[in-house]
């Protein structure tokens, strides 16, 4: 191979700038959607196949004919897609302490992607996350290392490595623990991911005692290169050498250089992808990077693409795959575990009967708040777009007001309130009310809380409602909020996390038809104050501990 083939091979570039020419051109080695990049709104399979196609045959028409690689985001389900089946975020997975059912939907998900033509994910993260004021704690299954291992069977594990323990769980800022404290609470997920031969391995954009992990040799080479003898290759985050300067993208020629030395083999350069090939090209032949760490990088790309037989087989997707996209089969699982995942916190005030199951025959309910009928919200970030969206059009599912409908005897009246008032309440004679409220989607940093409450206005609402009426509180996040001022005013209370497009497996269990089991993946913390704050700690003084999780009955039994 020449040169400028191996540095194509080490370049990952985005889908709008994958024409035919310029993979050929460039010899590029793998295309990316960033999140939200699509061909076209609501695209169809057809049109997802289409465009990987037409980006395949570019990269086979180089001399070598070296199949490129596309690489997207499924954080849970194949998220991008419209139409895709959407399970809960790995937080509510985490709870449902049901590693054969995640297992199960690792492969579903893997269909999902496969029928748009697309054969590598980045997924799953498998951060430890030990502070719930981080933006991105609902893609880490628990606090515990102890506790993740069994899911480290993905394509692309990141991100390596402690992005979960960064200072006040700000995203990408420091994480600062000894080597010790790193290799026993964020190093055990990958040392399950290697073993169970995990293809890819995404560093972090945080740094470890000061150093940014892209330019971190010592973790990349010698711990997880040379120690850990992890075989696949390492890849970048999104545009995540930039950030090895600050500004971003000050001295590119530097971050090259020190991301390319440190044992970064694939870097994810959306845009700057000709800067890259130059600054490379040159830092190679002024004997400043080593051909031998060039040939290191792409004998683990190539690697790879021979694993997963692009070579032998055929590179192309297979257009037979298309009914796999939000199949009912898919979606019946998502449900289960939706239903897996819910957590009871409460159930019946002090010295009362418990609330649930909830009676399905009632003169008249009340269903408040917006996150009942809002199939966005109750997805979260990761869904259609990068920081997902409100809304009951972004994709195809079913919200919790439509599941409630739809369990409840047919002569109960189902009335549904975004934001009722006391007065309200006091005139129509409820029954009981579900209320449902909680986090607006978000990802990443748009997602760092130093407070965590629950947003407005969700406080008042509970107020009015429980207040006045016999209710059950279900709370839509992505991690624990402060509900402490509030719970002893509810008669009942669900962490339902984030559960994805099968809203009815929330009233499948709110009903009765199925009992809740779900265990905490969290400890719930009293006040932001205690943070960060994890089982084990000498401090320890939870509302609920870690594994905390009342169950009911249930009437399948």
């Amino acid at each position: 191979m020449s040169l400028e083939e191996k540095i194509g091979q080490m370049s990952q570039i985005e889908r709008v700038n994958a024409t035919a020419d310029v993979m050929k051109e460039y010899f590029i080695g793998s295309v990316l959607s960033g999140a939200g990049s699509v061909p076209a709104p609501n695209a169809s399979v057809e049109e997802w196949v289409s465009m990987v196609t037409k980006m395949q045959k570019g990269a086979l028409s180089t001399p070598l004919g070296i199949p490129m690689i596309y690489g997207i985001d499924a954080v849970h389900g194949h998220g991008n897609v419209y139409r895709a089946t959407l399970f809960p975020h790995n937080i509510g997975l985490g709870a449902t302490r049901d590693p054969e059912l995640v297992k199960k939907i690792g492969a579903a998900t893997a269909l999902e992607v496969r029928a748009t033509g697309i054969p590598y994910v980045f997924a799953p993260c498998i951060a430890v996350c030990r502070d719930p004021r981080w933006g991105r704690c609902y893609e880490s299954f628990g606090e515990d290392p102890r506790f993740l291992g069994w899911r480290n069977v993905a394509a692309c594990a990141k991100h390596y490595v402690g992005d979960g323990g960064t200072q006040k769980g700000i995203n990408e800022n420091n994480t600062v623990t000894s080597l010790r404290g790193l290799l026993s609470i964020h190093m055990p997920p990958y040392y399950s991911a290697i073993a169970r031969g995990v293809s890819t391995i995404m560093v972090s954009y945080s740094r470890w005692n000061g150093v940014k992990m892209h330019a971190n040799r010592f973790l990349i080479t010698d711990i997880l290169k040379k120690k850990l003898h992890f075989k696949g290759f390492v890849i970048s985050d999104y545009t995540g050498i930039d950030k090895i300067t600050t500004p971003a993208h000050a001295d590119y020629p530097y971050s090259v250089k020190i991301s390319i030395l440190a044992g970064i083999d694939m870097v994810m350069i959306p845009f700057t992808y000709t800067e890259f090939i130059s600054d490379l090209t040159k830092l190679v032949r002024n004997n400043t990077i080593p051909m031998s760490r060039i040939d290191d990088a792409v004998r683990r790309i190539l690697r790879v693409k021979f694993t997963m037989g692009l070579f032998e087989t055929n590179p192309f997707p297979d257009p037979s795959l298309a009914g796999e996209l939000g199949n009912q089969a898919h979606r019946d699982l998502a449900r289960e575990a939706v239903r897996k995942s819910l957590v009871l916190l409460k159930n019946g005030k002090y010295g009362e009967k418990p609330l649930l199951p909830l009676p399905k025959k009632a003169g008249k309910i009340l269903v408040g708040g917006a996150h009942a009928d809002n199939l966005g919200y109750q997805c979260g970030g990761w869904t259609i777009t990068w920081q997902g969206l409100g809304g009951n059009n972004i994709t195809t599912g079913t919200t919790i007001l439509e599941g409630i409908k739809s369990t409840v005897d047919p002569r109960t009246e189902v009335i549904y309130a975004e934001n009722p008032t006391t007065e309200f309440i006091k005139q129509n004679g409820f029954s009981y009310a579900v209320v449902v409220i909680g986090e607006l989607p978000y990802a990443e940093t748009m997602g760092d809380n130093l407070n965590l409450t629950i947003p407005d206005p969700g406080p008042s609402i509970i107020r009015n409602t429980c207040n006045n009426l016999k209710c059950i509180v279900v709370l839509i996040s992505g991690r624990p909020l402060v509900i402490e001022p509030y719970i002893s005013m509810m008669d009942a209370l669900v962490a339902a996390w984030l559960p994805g497009t099968e809203g009815q497996g929330i009233a499948d269990v709110l009903f009765g038809n199925y009992g809740f089991s779900g265990k905490l993946s969290r400890t719930w913390f009293k006040s932001v104050n205690q943070l960060p704050m994890n089982v084990g700690d000498t401090h320890y003084d939870p509302l609920f501990p870690f594994g905390f999780g009342l169950e009911t009955p249930s009437s399948q039994a």
